[in-house]
């Protein structure tokens, strides 16, 4: 399937609610709305094909740009691949939904997310600590560098304040996918987490995100969750 006509497809999938959704967090035009379910018949037809996921990528449509992270190859790609997309992820739900997702599940994974966390561009360094999110959710305890992730935990306190507040929120949502994904290192994740406590990290003039990492990791341990991994990082 060509370009043009998967690109008529999904504005045939137009969705307004979902449409409005998405532009409110932060998508431009051209947006179509297309919901994820809508999509999945789409991508049932091209399979996971890279060559069109860089095609639809490049696009800059929001939807264009998630049905490439649907249908990517991220073991395909390289560093310089990933860095072409984080470049072009221009709002956090490109970022933090698309681009940290795919590298996720890419052998390089925690190599990126290493570099882009020393970034000085918000996005890239909110990208980098969701990645780690997203591998912590999904691999194997043995194939993280335990050493490593302890540095990541240190890391938190000593830099949180002077983040910007898309990184604030991720390095949050990090230290959560240690406490509960990672059993190893629970209790030194829970400790940072008290010292981050409950506060609002304001996002714009109009909107504010409520963390409460502390709260969040024991209501997840209460319900059982301890351990917890998904089999799939992609929807």
């Amino acid at each position: 399937m060509e370009l043009k006509e998967i690109m008529d497809q999904l504005s045939s999938l137009t969705n307004e609610r979902t449409k409005k959704y998405v532009v409110g967090g932060g998508a431009k035009e051209p947006v179509f709305g297309c919901t994820i379910s809508s999509m999945k018949p789409l991508f049932k037809q091209l399979k996971f094909n890279q060559t069109l996921a860089d095609q639809l990528y490049e696009t800059g449509n929001y939807d264009a740009m998630y049905l490439a992270g649907m249908i990517a190859e991220p073991k395909k790609m390289t560093k310089q691949d990933f860095d072409r997309w984080i470049d072009k992820a221009y709002f956090f739900m490109i970022s933090d939904f698309i681009v940290s997702v795919t590298l996720a599940e890419a052998d390089i994974g925690a190599q990126v997310a290493d570099e882009w966390i020393e970034s000085d561009k918000e996005l890239t360094v909110s990208a980098g600590w969701k990645t780690y999110e997203w591998m912590l959710g999904t691999r194997k305890n043995e194939t993280f560098d335990e050493q490593r992730l302890k540095e990541l935990i240190k890391i938190i306190p000593i830099r949180f304040e002077s983040q910007p507040p898309r990184a604030q929120c991720s390095m949050v949502d990090f230290l959560q996918a240690v406490a509960i994904s990672y059993p190893p290192l629970h209790e030194e994740a829970l400790k940072v987490a008290k010292l981050i406590g409950k506060r609002e990290i304001k996002l714009s003039e109009s909107k504010s995100r409520v963390v409460d990492p502390l709260n969040d990791i024991v209501s997840e341990v209460s319900k059982g969750r301890l351990g917890f991994k998904r089999k799939h990082v992609r929807c």
